[in-house]
């Protein structure tokens, strides 16, 4: 942390700053404090990552913080009065010293905010600077300085450094910057880290697609089958048990030789080969379907992995691909659709013509569907059983429709209506009234 950027909060403070309405912690290492009404600044105290900053929208707090030391940050500092606030020491440390009136008496206490590197703590004292909480309590066997309730805290042994001097022309626009900063390298992390995984899901994808065996190869390794079959069958009398090899004449007058493999019972084996040139055959007829269904969700995973990369909050990454839950089990079973939540609604997404009947074919007459105005485009069903939809999940049911259906930006219009008014034709193509039109630009 900065030592132009503490002094300059503490002039900040000093100037705009008469009390402290409100104050908690808010993440295992940051409190949120408002001074006067509504000037709200957060106070970071990780370790070697300390920070100092202010947001246009308040942060909500991930947890409720009930340790003995939120208790007491709360009881002597909430809707106290500020007395006085200085750079401690002149050095990495802000001292907010505060009284409070109650009907005994008038109680004085400091809130000492250390931006000291391994030192970093928020520590609670009383006038005497004797300790009356910590967020980090330290024992006289991990530092000289004892950290602990009841003990006067030790001075923090100054280091000689010259400070560097910075201007700074606004310190709000200043503190509002770093927290702009905070969410841009978070927002690069988070979309580092699931791009990563979809490109493994996008290279697992291309991988099984290379691999799938060809329709003509099935057909022949079918046929072969069938014939060594139907030769084996018409030869079982000729066959001894755990025979190796058999020569037979085949349907050209030829002889060849066929392998046995130690088989036990050769009219077993028979059958199996029938078996197995059945299932080659029904793979022959349906490895195309196999394909294309490759082919769409590679072409999802493409889209979803653009969306991502074109996402402007942490919060839209978290909508496009959240995180699996710790305890979600693991499910071979075959998805129908893609699937989103948004405020409470599930929103699904077809991605190929087989998903879009699927939708099509088990919404419920009270869900709403979106689909591109005059145009190819994937189906969304927004799951409902109420007559209206939020605005809000109207619009991120469109967006959604355009970003997975065309490529590129542009004016889209998107009609949605409820499923009861959607009259399927065949496949996935429809009639529908009446209906709505939004219009979304990409």
């Amino acid at each position: 942390m900065k030592y132009f950027l503490l002094k300059a909060v503490c002039e900040y403070l000093k100037e705009n700053a008469c009390i402290i309405k409100f104050i908690k912690r808010i993440d295992n290492n940051i409190i949120i404090i408002e001074f006067n009404n509504k000037n709200i600044i957060y106070f970071d105290l990780s370790k070697s990552n300390a920070k100092i900053f202010k947001t246009k929208q308040q942060i909500t707090s991930k947890k409720d913080f009930n340790a003995p030391f939120d208790v007491v940050l709360q009881k002597k500092f909430t809707n106290s009065k500020i007395e006085n606030i200085e750079l401690y020491n002149d050095d990495k440390i802000i001292n907010i010293k505060v009284s409070s009136s109650s009907s005994y008496k008038k109680e004085v206490a400091i809130l000492q905010l250390e931006f000291t590197g391994k030192y970093t703590n928020i520590i609670i004292l009383d006038e005497n600077r004797v300790i009356l909480e910590a967020l980090r309590h330290i024992d006289e066997y991990s530092s000289f300085r004892v950290v602990k309730v009841g003990v006067k805290l030790e001075e923090i042994p100054k280091k000689d450094f010259i400070p560097k001097v910075e201007k700074i022309d606004d310190i709000e626009d200043y503190l509002y910057k770093i927290y702009d900063d905070i969410e841009k390298e978070n927002l690069e992390s988070v979309k580092k880290q699931k791009i990563l995984n979809v490109d493994r899901n996008i290279k697992k994808l291309e991988n099984i697609l290379k691999s799938l065996p060809k329709e003509e190869e099935l057909e022949v390794e079918s046929n072969d089958t069938y014939t060594k079959a139907n030769l084996l069958i018409a030869n079982l009398h000729n066959i001894k048990p755990y025979q190796k090899i058999i020569q037979i004449e085949n349907y050209d007058g030829n002889h060849i030789e066929i392998e046995l493999e130690n088989m036990q019972n050769p009219s077993k084996y028979t059958n199996e080969l029938f078996k197995k040139a059945k299932r080659l055959k029904q793979k022959a007829n349906n490895i195309c379907i196999e394909e294309d269904n490759l082919k769409d969700k590679l072409e999802f995973a493409k889209r979803l992995r653009i969306n991502i990369e074109n996402s402007n909050s942490i919060d839209e990454c978290e909508f496009l691909y959240p995180k699996k839950e710790r305890n979600q089990t693991k499910t071979k079973k075959e998805k129908n659709y893609e699937s989103f939540f948004y405020e409470g609604y599930k929103i699904m997404l077809g991605s190929n013509e087989r998903e879009n009947i699927y939708l099509l074919e088990n919404s419920k007459a009270s869900d709403f569907w979106f689909h591109l105005k005059d145009r190819p485009s994937c189906h969304v069903i927004v799951q409902n059983s109420k007559k209206e939809l939020p605005s809000s999940v109207i619009q991120k049911a469109a967006t959604l429709c355009v970003n997975f259906s065309v490529e590129g930006g542009g004016v889209f219009e998107i009609d949605y209506t409820q499923r009861r008014n959607v009259k399927i034709q065949h496949g996935a193509n429809v009639l529908y009234n009446p209906y709505n039109t939004i219009v979304i630009k990409n």
